[in-house]
């Protein structure tokens, strides 16, 4: 088959788009794979699909896949260079779209000056709808936050969701830090029954952090937009960080807001930052 996309990118985390709102996508993993191979394919971080939807308020259905052919819950990058392919195609007029993603609703802001802000949702600090295995462990509280102890790996994480699992764990200097090493160890560790995403984050100082995600199913990539809400979340938790955080990634600059203890832990996080269109093009798969 023959098969129209568009590569774009967020901060450097790239995507293929496929425009499935006139006649439904069905492609098989190994056709994803093919897909998102950077070698034999296209290449991408991330398959994004676009389909219509029948629910009331509910602009566009919205559908993720890893480069190796897994679904999904969420990507915030994404969700940003999602708005943008929408505006751009003529699919929508409107500057703030809804979209249904496989478990939550995303609201995504069209800036004046071409910046996406992307309305992220609640974090879920629940440790069964991360989900995590905490049985056996204590955990260090800080600013009365748990910092949950992984002996076997020597590190301490503070375990969370943005619609995704994330770990994340504090390090002096990202550009040191063993990432490639240690983020697959964490990533699929036992006591993260649908794997994790292991950020390694720096604070810089209150409202400034660096970043490195090495996200499940793909490997680092050089942004992660819920790794970003993800981190931001947690270093607030944790007392080390303002309402809102500039986060540099290896591949851009994402500014997050959330507003959790002044307003309740369940307000939402807000998500900033650019979305390019790298090229328009077709394969066969």
């Amino acid at each position: 088959m023959n098969l129209r996309f568009t590569k774009m990118q967020g901060a450097g985390n790239d995507f293929v788009v496929i425009d499935a709102t006139e006649q439904p996508l069905s492609l098989s993993p190994e056709q994803m794979r093919q897909l998102g191979d950077r070698r034999f394919g296209v290449g991408c971080d991330q398959i994004l699909v676009i389909e219509k939807s029948a629910e009331p308020g509910v602009d566009f259905g919205y559908r993720i896949f890893n480069n190796d052919g897994d679904e999904v819950e969420h990507c915030g990058n994404g969700a940003r260079c999602f708005v943008r392919y929408v505006a751009d195609k003529g699919l929508s007029a409107k500057r703030s779209i809804t979209v249904r993603t496989v478990n939550a609703l995303l609201e995504l802001h069209l800036r004046d000056d071409g910046r996406v802000t992307v309305d992220m949702g609640g974090p879920v600090f629940a440790l069964d709808k991360v989900p995590f295995d905490a049985q056996g462990l204590t955990p260090r509280l800080e600013y009365g936050f748990e910092l949950w102890p992984l002996a076997d790996l020597h590190c301490e994480l503070a375990v969370l969701s943005m619609g995704n699992p994330h770990a994340v764990q504090r390090v002096a200097d990202v550009d040191t830090a063993p990432v490639l090493t240690l983020g697959p160890r964490v990533e699929n560790h036992p006591r993260f029954a649908r794997r994790v995403n292991a950020g390694f984050l720096q604070v810089l100082d209150r409202g400034h952090v660096k970043l490195r995600v090495f996200e499940r199913g793909a490997g680092e990539t050089l942004a992660c937009g819920t790794g970003a809400c993800a981190a931001v979340v947690a270093g607030i938790r944790l007392g080390w960080l303002d309402e809102r955080v500039d986060v540099q990634a290896r591949g851009g600059l994402l500014t997050i807001e959330w507003p959790g203890l002044s307003r309740g832990l369940d307000a939402p996080v807000l998500m900033t930052g650019p979305a390019q269109t790298v090229f328009d093009g077709e394969i066969t798969l």
